[in-house]
């Protein structure tokens, strides 16, 4: 691998390595099955854990385990969820046997949020590795078992940085393996990254799971199942189910209490290729009664807020598009490209300002990359920008043209509906050095390079685009490009077959490592166990 690591850094990964492991094992006894299967349920779930003896008092109990995200250099949001009232209390210190830790009151969890709840953790060292420990101290005075976890706060000064990114979890009906789980989280987790990147998707409200189904080669998928995961998502409790759903694997645990994640939301946090206001009356969407998308929209999001360690009143917007900075070398921008969507029936207008971001967001990009003083700038967008995406779901019968989902709509020339605004980010923006692009949502992993050379749109700098995913979600052939700003596949690990389960192969994340001393940005495109199947080292400009 083409990293170069300090020895102190070497050393202090091996340490928290061990640390991660010693959080992995606790959260896995820590946490009782019965709650996590209750919660899946598709309803709420609370009330007080029952004292077997009854000599102790009831004491509430931490039923998903624990989270952290969007870090900064003094600290981070700390996750949890509790099956009765109870106050969230997160103490920090340097090391797992916390000596001398720091008491962080939190805020009261109740069934108003499902029991779930965050708090940000501040006031911390710069570009350290914390252990973190939550606790909850029910009204009655009792107290829950802890559980442990780490994050790492961004740095003040130049660090070497790695980050993984990818997207797509528990799509098209493949669920938690019953014979090993999600073991890719595992393989993020064991990697020691500094942050997770996840690119949307994050569940599939629109995807039952089955008890079994049968792969591609034949064999069978036995699925571990869940009252929620038995029907596609209309309620608030099946939505906020999707989500307890996944953290009953332990590797997903494990992988949530040590990385720290910025997450995005993408089109199955709702169903299939969603946008505002778009109606299902007379589309074939199989179990739905409920047609109005926004209601469904609305329902999602209140879910994804309450299970996710994330603070929408941080965002720009006050509900997810942000900037984390995470130190000198680095500024992440975390996009939001479903909630200000333009219809997928008119990708290929003439004239779109607002494209797939909305007007505000679109300037919101183009002044924070100009303005970055970071080395490098990295763009997360949930949705490709050359890759052609077909919404299948609303295309016209008539040979009409297509409705698209994506930003591309197949046409080589000049830019139209949602290229446009991207025509405009990429031409304010061609001054500006060292911006990458990452994204998930194909099911495939890919290295795209742009040149105007080659481009039917010619005003704007090279740059990259990388894809990774899925995580645990069928895996599909690879999609053609289109031409606008001259993108070329670099590199492709897909299937030749669609559908293909997690059990078969080609599921992926992504590695960025930043190295302080050459501030080169290093990409490796990986597999479900950790193996580099591509990599690409960009210079700083």
């Amino acid at each position: 691998m083409p990293l170069r690591l300090s020895q102190s850094r070497s050393l202090q990964s091996a340490a928290s390595r061990r640390s991660i492991l010693k959080a992995g094992a606790a959260g896995a006894l820590l946490i009782p099955a019965g709650p996590l299967l209750a919660a899946c349920g598709g309803s709420s779930s609370t009330g007080a854990a029952a004292s077997s003896s009854g000599l102790v008092k009831d004491r509430p109990t931490l039923t998903h385990g624990i989270a952290s995200g969007d870090p900064r250099n003094d600290g981070a949001l700390i996750w949890a969820r509790s099956d009765a009232p109870a106050r969230m209390i997160v103490e920090t210190a340097s090391s797992d046997s916390f000596t001398n830790p720091r008491r962080f009151e939190g805020p009261q969890l109740d069934p108003s949020a499902d029991g779930a709840g965050r708090f940000r953790v501040t006031g911390l060292e710069s570009g350290q590795t914390v252990h973190y420990r939550v606790t909850l101290e029910g009204e009655n005075g009792a107290r829950s078992e802890p559980l442990t976890g780490t994050f790492r706060t961004a740095p003040a000064a130049p660090q070497t940085i790695t980050f993984a990114w990818s997207g797509d979890v528990v799509g098209q009906g493949w669920g938690i393996n019953r014979d090993g789980g999600m073991s890719i989280m595992g393989a993020i987790a064991d990697g020691r990254p500094d942050f997770f990147l996840h690119s949307g998707d994050a569940i599939y409200a629109d995807n039952p799971v089955p008890e079994s189904q049968k792969q591609n080669d034949g064999g069978v998928y036995r699925n571990v199942t869940s009252d929620a995961k038995s029907r596609v998502a209309q309620t608030l409790d099946d939505f906020r189910g999707n989500y307890a759903y996944n953290l009953t694997d332990e590797h997903y645990r494990r992988f949530a209490a040590t990385v720290p994640q910025l997450i995005q939301w993408d089109d199955h946090e709702v169903i299939n290729n969603w946008y505002p206001g778009e109606n299902l009356a007379g589309q074939n969407r199989k179990g739905y009664t409920e047609t109005d998308v926004n209601k469904l929209a609305d329902m999602a999001y209140r879910a994804w807020r309450e299970w996710q360690p994330v603070q929408p009143t941080e965002a720009a917007d006050g509900r997810l598009y942000r900037k984390i900075s995470y130190g000198p070398l680095l500024d992440v921008f975390v996009l939001d490209m479903r909630s200000y969507k333009d219809p997928n029936p008119t990708a290929w207008a003439r004239s779109n300002e607002a494209g797939i971001l909305g007007a505000k967001q679109t300037q919101w990009l183009i002044d924070g990359l100009t303005s970055s003083t970071a080395v490098w700038k990295v763009v997360a967008n949930d949705l490709p920008l050359s890759i052609v995406v077909p919404d299948a779901a609303t295309d016209p019968k008539d040979g009409g043209p297509k409705s698209m989902e994506a930003v591309a709509q197949g046409d080589n020339g000049a830019p139209l509906g949602r290229e446009i605004a991207f025509s405009r980010i990429l031409s304010q923006t061609k001054g500006v050095r060292n911006i990458v692009y990452l994204t998930a949502d194909v099911h495939y992993t890919a290295a795209i390079s742009y040149h105007p050379d080659r481009a039917g749109f010619q005003d704007f700098s090279p740059f990259w685009e990388f894809v990774s995913g899925p995580l645990n979600a069928g895996a599909f052939p690879q999609s053609p490009l289109d031409g606008t700003f001259g993108a070329q596949y670099e590199f492709v690990h897909a299937p030749d077959k669609a559908n293909v389960s997690p059990a078969e192969g080609f599921q992926h994340y992504g590695q960025v490592t930043i190295d302080s001393g050459s501030r080169a940005l290093t990409v490796n495109l990986r597999d479900a166990k950790g193996t580099a199947l591509y990599t690409k080292e960009l210079a700083p400009a």
